[in-house]
């Protein structure tokens, strides 16, 4: 019964998960509450962010420390375009996915010329160079970053608005997980796989390694820009903090603890990540060092993250697999 119960608890938590976003809102709106709105807004617009990179680096082995200058374009593609009086969202989104991919194409076509650390460091060296790029432009605020007066406008809706926002989020999210369980199935996905373990093996079956490998940094981009673009919507500001090497080390943590090359990693890894943020700093001022705690001790419960850590908890429910695995473990000794 007990263990029924949690092998169907490991199935269903996608769906519980899902099904407390949608009432959140609504509970928002009950007690005249937007707080938690917003903060759920926020975890699923960096799931999202995260479900991008895990395109790149739980697919494509690829390490990148560079991603947030992608949410930081995403971002600036509603400020700028704000300053001027423009809220045409259509037009945002276009600048948005348009500047994503071309500098997502120039910034991986560059950096996949190598592999490593050196593709590690050069992906931070271009994350750092949009940063003090928009540092530079005082006329965008430059380090203090600017206030969107006017936010996106699309199909009537205001995007400024947090319950709008907080929807657009939550079916860009299940279209992102939707997309990226797809994508892990197709041939594209496999390719790049495949490249993660052997990218000569995969050039001597007949499948270019690096422009496939390069296709998924750039579509890892746009949608890390997207991200950007409902953040900076959510917050009415946008900044050149969003692009530094700080943001990108979060998207990877969240990754790591949600478990690399999974679906529903980066959507474990943002909930974890933030949730647990929020709940230290209610507790105490000290909350970093209990935080990086945290994070070791979640970091340590399986190589997996926490996909793995549900994956061996459902394995140890299961009878016949406790067997399979003593019987295996007994073959292996007795050889």
């Amino acid at each position: 019964m007990t263990n029924t119960f949690k092998l169907n608890f490991n199935r269903l938590l996608p769906f519980i998960i899902f099904a407390g976003l949608v009432v959140v809102p609504f509970w928002g709106y009950a007690t005249d509450s937007s707080f938690y709105v917003a903060f759920f807004a926020r975890v699923m617009i960096y799931a999202i962010a995260a479900v991008a990179l895990n395109l790149a680096l739980g697919y494509g082995g690829l390490i990148s420390l560079g991603h947030a200058l992608f949410m930081g374009l995403g971002a600036y593609s509603v400020a700028i375009p704000a300053f001027y009086g423009i809220d045409n969202g259509w037009l945002q989104l276009l600048i948005c996915v348009s500047s994503c991919a071309v500098i997502g194409y120039i910034t991986g076509a560059i950096s996949l010329r190598t592999t490593g650390i050196g593709f590690i460091m050069i992906t931070l060296a271009f994350a750092q160079m949009g940063y003090f790029l928009f540092v530079s432009l005082k006329v965008y605020g430059g380090d203090d970053g600017t206030s969107i007066a006017n936010t996106s406008q699309m199909l009537g809706l205001n995007l400024g608005d947090i319950y709008t926002v907080y929807v657009v989020a939550f079916l860009v999210l299940i279209f992102s997980v939707w997309w990226m369980a797809r994508l892990r199935a197709s041939p594209f996905g496999m390719v790049i796989r495949g490249a993660r373990q052997n990218a000569r093996r995969v050039n001597a079956i007949g499948f270019p390694a690096r422009r496939y490998l390069i296709g998924a940094y750039v579509l890892s981009a746009v949608l890390c820009g997207i991200a950007g673009f409902l953040l900076a919507n959510l917050n009415a500001f946008a900044s050149p903090s969003l692009m530094s090497w700080i943001i990108s080390g979060d998207l990877v943590v969240m990754l790591v603890l949600g478990g690399m090359g999974s679906v529903l990693g980066p959507l474990y890894g943002a909930f974890a990540f933030l949730g647990l943020e929020e709940i230290l700093k209610m507790i105490t001022t000290h909350w970093l060092a209990l935080f990086g705690l945290a994070i070791v001790f979640i970091g340590l419960m399986g190589k997996k993250g926490i996909v793995g850590f549900m994956d061996n908890l459902t394995s140890w429910c299961r009878p016949e697999a406790r067997k399979d695995g003593t019987a295996s473990a007994t073959e292996k000794e007795a050889s």
